[in-house]
């Protein structure tokens, strides 16, 4: 799916037919022109879109039944391609790539469809990561999982991404629900809070984990 002009992009996943946290979130964003959902469960997707009235991209995870490796335009299939004005965008579940022990699989997926970016579930832990890679598109490839708002396991109170990109960017943010609830319930708005959100991220979140795992790779 293609799409011109600057861009914010809500990623979610991992929501397991558990919305509140996700409609919580919601009532606190503004100008979002696109929601990925990374699967698990796509239904949940489809719902959000009918509800929320805004463009979604969803792909199914291991609890959908995706084991076969096909490729969606916007809804329901293994895998899917956002085209923006800075690059392509690989949305996947993360599970067919094995994502939980080796980000191999998942690297030469992004670089096969000439993405920039990978986005993608499965671990319920939220993730931004660039990396150099001389392969990718202007040489660096970004991994972008939002980790899980209801059922987090990286020790978080639940947790979304955040992407901009226009012609000239791209950027990502990890947010965390209790920061933007905490914000709410001072009367400040979530925008505010965004460059808060992204140093926690900076601070908590920048550990190498991408890195670790490439480098422990049989395949380089």
């Amino acid at each position: 799916m293609c799409y011109n002009g600057a861009m914010k992009i809500l990623v979610i996943g991992d929501t397991h037919n558990r919305l509140n946290m996700v409609h919580d979130i919601w009532s606190k964003l503004t100008d979002i022109d696109l929601v990925i959902h990374t699967g698990d469960y796509y239904e949940d997707a489809a719902r959000l879109e009918t509800e929320l009235g805004v463009p979604f991209v969803y792909v199914k995870g291991n609890c959908d039944g995706s084991y076969s490796g096909t490729y969606c335009d916007s809804h329901g299939g293994d895998f899917a391609i956002v085209e923006t004005e800075k690059g392509k965008i690989l949305v996947c579940h993360g599970h067919n790539e094995h994502v939980n022990y080796s980000m191999d699989n998942l690297r030469y997926k992004a670089l096969e469809n000439g993405c920039m970016a990978a986005v993608f579930g499965h671990t319920h832990r939220s993730v931004i990561e660039q990396i150099e890679d001389s392969a990718a598109p202007g040489g660096i490839l970004w991994f972008i999982n939002p980790g899980s708002l209801p059922l987090p396991r990286d020790g978080s109170g639940g947790s979304y991404a955040i992407i901009r990109t226009s012609e000239e960017r791209f950027d990502a943010t990890v947010v965390y629900y209790n920061t933007v609830m905490r914000g709410s319930r001072g009367g400040s708005g979530v925008e505010s809070h965004g460059a808060s959100a992204g140093r926690e991220n900076k601070k908590s979140g920048d550990t190498g984990f991408i890195s670790d795992l490439l480098n422990y790779s049989d395949r380089f």
